[in-house]
């Protein structure tokens, strides 16, 4: 008997440049090798036009490639510790150059095929100053394990890459985080098979990340 596939939308952004703050050094601006799923949730939802449109239950799979790195200087604005600002200064910055977010959204892929066409606010990707390149197509996903390759992963045994802590989900006023223990092979060469996961028709493996939604991050 053949299980009938899952339909999803496959999203694919480009940028140049971006850069991902690692959230967990304070006062130095130390870089992620990949996007955390609180800021790919974030993107998805200002172009939905905020949280409000999106559902509390929504759910995303991603993958990510960068094709080099560096270190630029960039104006730093510091907060004392009363939360005003202090004087600014350049500060050193690593980015991630020539960068490929892949996003896999299997609930209502039709409505947010229309929502990325037509976002309620531009489509930015790390840096506030660089805007995103995007391609949307609606893909057929086989009900099989696939090859983590460049997939961001819950940590898991039989998943490989770096293990990363990072935010999924933070509360509307900052005040609280959702952490994750998450894999991520930045070379995307990696062939482990990711439990549970659906696979694209290149065999790669499509896993559903917790939700991002700040309704999940209320204590």
């Amino acid at each position: 008997m053949t299980t009938a596939p899952v339909t999803a939308l496959e999203a694919t952004f480009t940028a140049p440049v971006a850069s991902f703050r690692n959230p967990l050094y304070s006062g130095v601006q130390v870089g992620l090798p990949c996007p955390p799923p609180s800021t790919v949730g974030g993107m998805l939802a200002a172009a939905a036009g905020g949280w409000q449109h999106v559902s509390q239950t929504f759910q995303f799979a991603m993958a990510f490639h960068a094709r080099g790195k560096g270190v630029d200087l960039e104006t730093y604005h510091p907060l004392d510790a009363k939360g005003r600002p202090t004087n600014p200064g350049p500060k050193d910055r690593e980015f991630l150059a020539f960068t490929t977010l892949t996003v896999w959204i299997t609930d209502q892929p039709e409505r947010w095929r229309s929502v990325l066409r037509r976002p309620v606010w531009p489509l930015r990707l790390g840096r506030s100053q660089d805007l995103v390149g995007l391609h949307l197509h609606i893909t057929e996903l086989a009900r099989h394990p696939g090859a983590q390759r460049g997939a961001l992963v819950e940590d898991r045994p039989g998943t490989a890459g770096t293990a990363l802590r990072l935010p999924t989900a933070i509360r509307m006023d900052r005040a609280r985080t959702v952490w994750g223990t998450y894999r991520y092979d930045a070379t995307g060469t990696t062939t482990a098979t990711v439990p549970d996961s659906y696979s694209t028709p290149t065999g790669q493996a499509v896993t559903l990340l917790p939700p991002a939604h700040p309704a999940t991050a209320e204590a």
